[in-house]
């Protein structure tokens, strides 16, 4: 019996009993799977998306104040420049958006009383207005003339010619404009040719007092020429048939969508001499620019400073053929063979100077019409690789271009 209730206690638990009697501290509960972290509330995840939301509203911010200090900083940097550079305003003093700001650029170091204007007449000559600038080249070269009549330290012109011609008008203009300008202020203008003064590149060149041509340079191209395309058979071909209503049977004339047919002789005729009529006005620049400029460089006593004289049979080779340098010298189209070396030396020579400096006066950059740029919405055109390289001739207008050399 009393062994008994020795051992009495809860049956399976007397061998965890120590001496003393004392149970062993309890064992920690079994290991458990880490508490999975609480769903985000939508009030935790609201502020992260505020913040993404404040950078790109402070990056916006950052750009437009960006631009609009790049905008400013140009206005002030074009206005300083005017100012530090002593632009001239071409237009008389005229703040008007017509006038043309050209700035004085020193190109070679001499007597600022004997100075010398380089124009410079550089790609196709046209009237459109070149979008540097907003004018076009003739309304430039009138400017720099003007600049140069009304500057008594400025002694001649040397005009530096590197063009394929362009629009028979706006050569003529140019013409005009400086044998006008030799005429009225006494002012030699000599030439020098570039790698190409063809067709209307000769054309303005023609009444200069002298004119220098490198042996390699491309000039010649004596002619007019009208270009367009006949399309009608293409649109015949899909199935496309125009709808004309006019006023007069040749109101349609140089129509691409005419059938061969349908083109009168008499159309072609009056095409022709109004080709012909600009031809022979080309012809008589050539002869009477030359013969002027002959008349007044035989008074130098010298034979050497006399020029060329044309050759008695040179409209034979005005029938639109390109010829060099040296081929033009021979004929008499050019006065001189060299580079812009040559030229100042012929320069200096005309106009008595002995150490020139040579400046010219180029046109700023216009703030005003950068700005308008942004303003313009054009139509792309539409454009059909057709594998051939097409001259970029406006149709129905009158060139007096070497097409070749049209990009």
């Amino acid at each position: 019996m009393d062994d008994q209730s020795g051992s009495t206690g809860t049956p399976g638990t007397s061998e965890f009993t120590g001496q003393g009697g004392t149970p062993p501290p309890p064992l920690p509960p079994p290991p458990s799977a880490p508490p999975a972290p609480p769903r985000a509330s939508a009030a935790k995840v609201a502020p992260e998306r505020r913040g993404r939301g404040l950078g790109w509203t402070i990056g916006i911010t950052l750009v437009v104040v960006g631009g609009v200090l790049l905008v400013l900083f140009l206005a002030v940097g074009g206005f300083v420049s005017r100012i530090a550079s002593g632009a001239v305003s071409a237009g008389h003093g005229s703040s008007s958006d017509s006038a043309i700001q050209l700035q004085e650029v020193v190109k070679q170091e001499g007597d600022k009383h004997e100075r010398v204007l380089v124009i410079p007449i550089n790609g196709v000559i046209s009237s459109s207005p070149l979008e540097s600038v907003g004018h076009s080249l003739v309304d430039l070269l009138e400017e720099q003339l003007k600049q140069a009549a009304s500057d008594h330290h400025i002694k001649a012109v040397l005009l530096k010619v590197d063009s394929p011609g362009g629009e028979v008008l706006a050569s003529d203009d140019m013409h005009r404009l400086l044998a006008d300008f030799q005429e009225k202020h006494k002012k030699p203008v000599v030439a020098m040719m570039g790698n190409l003064a063809a067709s209307g590149g000769y054309y303005i060149s023609a009444p200069c007092r002298w004119i220098v041509a490198n042996p390699l340079t491309i000039t010649g191209s004596i002619g007019v020429i009208m270009h367009g395309y006949n399309y009608r058979g293409l649109m015949d071909k899909v199935g496309m048939r125009p709808e004309v209503f006019k006023s007069g049977r040749f109101k349609d004339m140089l129509s691409g969508e005419k059938r061969e047919e349908e083109i009168s002789q008499e159309e072609r005729d009056m095409v022709q001499r109004m080709v012909d009529e600009t031809f022979q006005r080309f012809k008589q620049v050539v002869g009477e620019g030359r013969t002027r400029a002959n008349a007044l460089n035989l008074k130098n006593s010298d034979s050497a400073n006399r020029g060329r004289t044309l050759n008695s049979k040179w409209a034979d080779y005005a029938d639109g053929r390109i010829l060099s340098g040296k081929e033009a010298y021979e004929l008499g189209f050019v006065d001189e063979l060299g580079g812009l070396k040559v030229a100042v030396e012929r320069v200096k020579q005309l106009a008595n100077l002995d150490n020139p400096e040579l400046i010219e006066l180029s046109p700023l950059f216009d703030f005003g019409h950068f700005l308008r740029l942004f303003g313009k919405a054009q139509a792309r055109p539409v454009s059909v690789d057709l594998g051939v390289r097409l001259p970029t001739l406006r149709p129905g207008c009158l060139y007096s271009i070497w097409t070749m050399a049209v990009p």
